[in-house]
């Protein structure tokens, strides 16, 4: 009888444990986290380079600066903006970054998290200029809060949109505090935004509705050539003065 159930008892204990193994739909866990900052045997086989190591700034420099400006800071294997609370105006030494190579055709990978209230940006095709900042030159894929930024009022303002010209559905985002998955394609004037996993903005750049677009939007009052994009151009991350982690950087030339 104690022979019984001590086979009873060592079943038991290895029944339980195997169905730790699982998951709620029965499929087992792999146990790992997918790895951060890193590319694949299958990426590297595609192309893909690495913009972002996930310990030093590298390449990524001020926008007219030579230099990382302090209001941002590797750290945890992501790159952020450190909050200011000074709006656009952004921290005393920091201001928008830029990786310090140029683009034509490419396909950008990453993930963005905001903070409670933030904004921030994406930015591609942007040109340096001493007269100009970035946004006066280069289109941008809109990082933020679609809760409690004001700027969500405007639906052409919201998370993954064209600002300013194209808007996205405001279920697209995740919510604060998570990560979410943005890619910008680019190819022969041809751009896509996609937002976890869907594309959520198409258009084409120099087409007459491309400049209308423009025309209808605040941009051309800042400057009158906003319409005609470069071909080529660096790849940004905005400080608005708020709080934003980037990381999993990732590019691929077409």
């Amino acid at each position: 009888m104690k022979k019984l159930l001590s086979i009873m008892v060592i079943a038991l204990v290895i029944t339980s444990c195997g169905s730790t193994e699982k998951s709620t739909s029965g499929k087992k866990k792999s146990g790992k986290t997918p790895a951060v900052n890193t590319l694949s045997k299958a990426e590297i086989a595609e192309g893909w380079v690495l913009m972002f190591d996930g310990t030093t700034s590298g390449k990524w420099r001020g926008y007219g600066k030579d230099h990382f400006p302090n209001g941002w800071e590797v750290k945890d294997g992501m790159l952020s903006c450190k909050g200011s609370g000074r709006g656009e105006a952004g921290s005393i030494e920091g201001g928008d970054i830029i990786y310090d190579e140029k683009f034509q055709n490419f396909e950008l990978s990453l993930e963005w998290k905001i903070s409670d209230g933030g904004n921030s940006g994406i930015l591609y095709l942007a040109q340096e200029s001493p007269d100009k900042t970035i946004w006066q030159t280069a289109p941008e894929m809109q990082v933020l809060d679609n809760i409690k930024h004001p700027d969500s009022r405007d639906d052409s303002h919201t998370a993954g949109s064209l600002y300013d010209m194209i808007a996205v559905a405001r279920d697209k985002v995740k919510p604060v505090g998570e990560w979410n998955q943005a890619k910008i394609l680019i190819y022969k004037g041809l751009v896509e935004h996609w937002l976890n996993g869907e594309k959520v903005v198409e258009y084409h750049l120099w087409t007459p509705e491309w400049e209308a677009m423009v025309a209808k939007s605040k941009f051309s009052q800042y400057n009158p050539d906003w319409a005609k994009v470069a071909q080529e151009g660096f790849i940004g991350l905005q400080d608005h003065g708020d709080d934003v982690w980037y990381r999993n950087i990732k590019i691929r030339k077409l």
